[in-house]
Order: C-alpha cells, then structure tokens, then sequence
C-alpha cells in the first residue's frame, strides 16, 4: 500500500527514511473516509502507528508551518517517558521539512526547560499525563488552540491510573478538536473514554481476529518451578539474540534475576520501578549501544520501550491476563521483523496458560527448555558460519595469521579459537527431564546422607525480609552450634523460612538457639523454634521439585522464592551486617 492523501514534503521525509509502503493502520487512518474525522484505531504494538497519526493531523496543521504558534495545536499524551520521548523524535524527523516545533514534557526532566520550551511557540507538544496535566495547572500550557489531541496506548495509561489527568487535560481542551484514540485493546473504559470526548469517531482495526502478532512465534516451555531461572539460562544461550527482554512481575524478582544473569556472564541491564530516569536512559543507552543484549523488567518499566533489535521476549512470570500477554510479546516483531516470545511455565500452572492462551487466540508451540547438548550444537552453527563470512583481511592479519601457522598446525589454531570461543560464553545449564521419572528420581536425588529423617525449623523471616540462604546459612550455624553440612533444605517462604536438622542432633540444637536467643547488648534477635514444615510441603511435591534453597546458597527456584540478592555483602539488601527487621540482628 502507497502513502495517499499527504500533504507537500511528507512524502519526501518518508523516502528518506525508507519508507516505500505504508503499514495498515498508515493507509487505513489516510484513506478519504478518514480525513478530519475522530477515530478509535486498534493497531497492535510496532504497527507504525506514531507516523500513522502523525500523518493524520498534518492537514489541521499544514497552514500553520513555518511560524511559531500561540498555543499547542496538537498535543500527543503517551503512558511512559520513554514512550512519550520516542514519540516525540519520529515527529521530529516526520515535521523536520515543513518547519514545525516540537515540544516534550515527561516526568524525570528539568520542568523549568520544558516551561521555556512551551513559551518557545511549539506547534507539537508530546508528553505524559502526570507532567501535562502539572504544567496546566500552573499555566505553563495553555490548550485553547489546540487542533488535534491524540491518545497512544490509551488502554496503557487507564492501566496505570490516569484517568484523571486525561479527563482534566481533554476537558482543557476546545470541545471542537480532533481526537484521535489508538489502543491495542479495546476495554470498557476505553469505550466509555471515546464516547465522551469523542464525536461520530471512525473505528478502524488493523489487529485482526487474532490478539497475538503475526511476525512473533510464541513458544510454551514447561519447566520444573525449581528450575526457571537455569531454563533462562539455556534458552538465552540458545537463541544468542541480539537483544532479549525478560518479564518479571516484580522490582524484587528483577533484581534477583538480574543479579543472577550477571554473575553467569550476561551482558545485562535491569528496568524496575526502582530505577532513576538517569538509570533508565543509561540502560537502554547500553542495549542500543550492544553493549548490553539482555534486558530484565518489569511490565510498567518497559511499556514504550522501542529497540529494533529485539527479538526474544521471556515472559518469565507467567503474564496476568492475555492483554498483559500482549503488550509484553509486541516490544518484538514489530514493522515487520521477527520474533520470539517464550512463556515459562512451572508444570503446576500448565492448564491456566493453555486457558490464557485460548482465550488470547494465540497458538503456541509447546516445548522443553534447550538441553546443553542442543545449545553446543547451535554454538557451533553459529562459529562456522560467522568464520566462514566473506571479510577483507588486512596485511597485519595476515601478517599475525602467519606467525601463528609458523608455530601451530592449521588444526590446532582453528581448534584455539573454537576454545577460546566457547570460554567467552556463559556455561548452560543441566536441567531435569521432562518426565515423571525423571522428575522423581531428581526428587529422591536431594535427599543426601545422613537426611532421611530429620526435624524441621522455623525463623520468623522470608523473602520480604530479603532472607537469602547465603546468609541464613552461617546464621544457622553460629546461633546452633552445628556445621554447615548439618544442615537440609532451607525453604524461603514471604514471612518465615524452614529448614530441616538431621533428628539426631534436633535437641542439641533446639537448645543451643534457645542459649543464643539474645546478642551480647540484650536484643532480640530472629525467632527459631522447630516447626511441622512450609504449608505447602505436601502439595510440592506432588506437582514436581521444591522450590529450595540448598547448603552453600546454589538456588533453587525461580525469581521471588528466595535467590540472590542485587548488591554485595550476602546479607539483606547486599548490604554487611544489615538488619533484617527494626531492633532485631541475625
């Protein structure tokens, strides 16, 4: 499909882009139907929807060019920073021919510069709610002249609890505007938002019967819950993709899981709620730069994030619901290139994916996690393929190669490099089978010597605690009077943790803890007293491998049950000697 119906210039800036053909919902918001009409597009993520509206309010505005405008004629309102700034760079270079001022106000920037900005004239203003709707009220904004309001992903922003700021930014707005709506879902508060400040809107959906995008394969892999983080691992190693975002539900979980990848050799930024601007933009600074290919977030930390080269999403939370599902998969395939998004599931919670994948018409092709054998054979696919690339040598390549061919065998320098190839990359994981006996005999496997039968305890602190075993673990010792290998399984629950003496020693144990209740200035450090086990022993493991914690702190489980934490030290918080609650020491 051709770009139709653009005013003089436009199609110039397209050409130079490398825009030939127009997208869908480009064509669809162009066509004559469409022309000065409200409109409500559903156009899933990557669609080219910024230049589709872009285009679209070019003839409220064409009369206007060249000369700075009293007011904002066309304001652009985007859930995230991120979002609203990558918005404002494509009509940036979309106006750049036809002389328009653009204008962004986002939260995280200098607001005094952004107040210059606007009495500057722009004919453009792009920004986020919270940010627009504070310049309003202090009357650095001023929408009596606008022309043209547009709301991208406006299901985003009703998800993120910004009703208010849009109601009280449109109704600033002269009731005879433009407005134009795009969402790649279509709730109920989005029906109720366009019927109020839409009038006669054209709907237009490019999205197709079905929710899942048509450039991304989505993969289900089944795992053992004790073993999501080392299925990470391999499919990372697997895929070797230039850019991979992984999905966590939480700041805490991106943490871990970004502190993990770190220590395995990944070349890995993190994105929470946590994190700075300054932060933020340093690391996807650090992905457009390559030189970070992994990146961990949470869902609201990555909305509006754009990076061509993404082609692996892990969702290695399950989404909560199909539209979570969505908006995570669509930072990949998008304008046309392909993707991958993998889904981990614990063997537990396989029926509620197969449902949530249902529902969201989405056909995924069910796997098991990549074995080591199937990473080193994709390994060296790629190393004979990447040295067989043509390439120009210089004369002191040649020049190294022959000193080199002088003093080893032609065998023995290839075979060097595959070495030393291999030594750069992070080691994959051995992952159980995927069988119920399998699954069994590794059950049977973590009971060692010595633990057949054994007594369990309990302390009075978990995960939102920061309760790590690396700590928890010379804590037992020092309180107990006992060795590290007189100690079971640590299972780290949200409040408490248990873990498991040999039966043998339980009494002289129980006794030492009671002596050690107190430190030497009299406070009252963690609570241990022996217990029946976690409450969910029984129904661990009937659904496969228990999320542990295993002596010397090797993790077991997936991000949250209780792994590694970010900073340095071993102790809560990474920080030595931290506490772990108010008037209380380990």
């Amino acid at each position: 499909m051709t770009f139709t119906n653009l005013p003089p210039l436009f199609g110039e800036a397209l050409a130079e882009r490398g825009y030939a053909d127009a997208t869908s919902v480009q064509a669809a918001v162009l066509a004559s139907e469409a022309i000065g009409r409200d409109l409500i597009v559903s156009a899933q993520t990557g669609s080219g929807k910024t230049v589709a509206f872009g285009l679209s309010m070019a003839n409220e505005l064409q009369d206007t060019f060249g000369i700075p405008a009293e007011g904002p004629l066309a304001l652009v309102i985007a859930p995230t920073r991120e979002l609203a700034l990558q918005v404002g760079r494509e009509l940036e270079w979309l106006y750049a021919k036809v002389g328009a001022r653009i204008a962004t106000c986002v939260g995280g920037m200098d607001p005094s510069k952004e107040r210059r900005s606007l009495r500057g004239g722009p004919h453009i203003v792009v920004g986020t709610p919270g940010r627009l709707r504070d310049h309003l009220e202090r009357g650095a904004l001023d929408l009596k002249s606008l022309r043209v309001a547009v709301l991208d992903e406006a299901d985003e922003m009703l998800d993120m609890g910004f009703r208010d700021d849009l109601e009280e930014i449109l109704d600033a707005t002269p009731t005879e505007r433009r407005t134009l709506l795009f969402s790649a879902t279509m709730p109920k508060p989005i029906v109720a938002l366009a019927k109020r400040y839409q009038r006669d809107a054209l709907r237009i959906s490019t999205a197709g019967d079905s929710r899942g995008h048509g450039d991304i394969a989505f993969q289900a892999v089944t795992v053992s819950p004790a073993e999501i983080e080392a299925a990470v691992v391999n499919l990372l190693r697997f895929h070797e993709a230039e850019t991979a975002m992984l999905f966590c539900a939480t700041r805490d979980n991106v943490r871990r899981l970004h502190s993990t990848l770190q220590e395995r050799g990944f070349a890995v930024v993190a994105l929470s709620g946590e994190h700075s601007q300054s932060e933020r933009n340093q690391a996807l600074q650090a992905l457009r730069d390559k030189r970070a290919r992994v990146c961990v977030a949470t869902d609201v930390a990555a909305r509006g994030i754009d990076l061509p080269s993404l082609s692996l999403v892990i969702h290695v939370e399950i989404p909560r619901d199909a539209e979570t599902l969505q908006h995570r998969s669509g930072r990949t395939g998008r304008a046309g290139k392909k993707g991958t998004a993998v889904i981990m599931v614990p063997y537990p919670r396989r029926k509620r994916v197969e449902a949530m994948l249902r529902g969201a018409k989405i056909d995924a092709e069910w796997m098991n996690a990549p074995t080591p054998e199937a990473i080193r054979a994709q390994d060296r696919e790629r190393l004979i393929a990447a040295m067989l690339e043509p390439v120009e040598f210089d004369d002191e390549d040649r020049a190294l190669a022959t000193l080199l061919m002088a003093q080893r065998s032609p065998e023995d320098i290839a075979a060097a490099l595959a070495r030393a190839h291999r030594a750069a990359m992070p080691q994959p994981e051995d992952l159980v089978e995927n069988t119920p006996q399998a699954r069994q005999a590794a059950q049977q496997e973590r009971h060692r010597p010595g633990f057949e039968d054994t007594v369990w305890f309990s302390m009075d602190i978990g995960r939102r605690q920061n309760a790590d075993a690396r700590w928890i673990l010379p804590l037992l010792c020092r309180r107990g009077h006992i060795t590290r290998n007189e100690v079971g399984a640590i299972r780290i629950g949200g409040n408490e943790t248990h873990f498991q003496i040999p039966r043998t020693i339980a009494d002289k144990f129980a006794a030492a803890v009671v002596r050690t209740a107190q430190d030497e200035s009299g406070e009252e450090t963690v609570h241990i007293e022996a217990s029946e086990g976690p409450r969910e022993t029984a129904r661990e493991n009937r659904s496969g491998p228990p999320r542990t914690m295993a002596p010397g702190g090797r993790k077991h489980g997936p991000p949250g049950a209780g792994g590694r934490v970010a900073g340095k030290g071993g102790k809560p918080g990474g920080q030595p000697g931290g506490q772990h609650r108010k008037g209380r020491k380990p």
